[in-house]
């Protein structure tokens, strides 16, 4: 079985486990067998995943704004919704920029957003 199978549970009897004829399907060793394998999934899957993330967290840099920085504002096109313009695949996906007024938090800025994107 797949390690992505065992993940997403598309494989959830042990009896998927093990080729045909290889094993009885009674007794402990069938047990210890299937506990072995699904030590070392997990012992594989933490590995993986701990080198996609140091290879990942390498890559990530944190952005930080100040007041009166100019940023450009992601928004996210709704089927059938013409509001900036174009439709479908040709819409765009950042709109701006924008100037911020003040910071909320430390990711949440307030914009200065013209009268046509106000929501009434």
């Amino acid at each position: 079985m797949a390690l992505f199978e065992e993940l997403y549970g598309w494989c959830t009897s042990p009896i998927g486990w093990f080729e045909v004829g290889e094993v009885a399907l009674i007794g402990p060793e069938l047990v210890h067998e299937a506990m072995e394998k699904v030590r070392l999934i997990r012992e594989r899957l933490k590995t993986t995943q701990s080198q996609r993330k140091s290879y990942a967290d390498v890559r990530r840099k944190d952005l930080e704004f100040e007041v009166n920085d100019w940023v450009y504002l992601k928004i996210s096109p709704m089927k059938g919704v013409m509001r900036f313009g174009k439709k479908w695949k040709l819409s765009p996906h950042y709109v701006g920029p924008y100037q911020i007024l003040r910071r909320i938090d430390k990711v949440a800025y307030e914009l200065e957003l013209p009268s046509a994107l106000s929501p009434c």
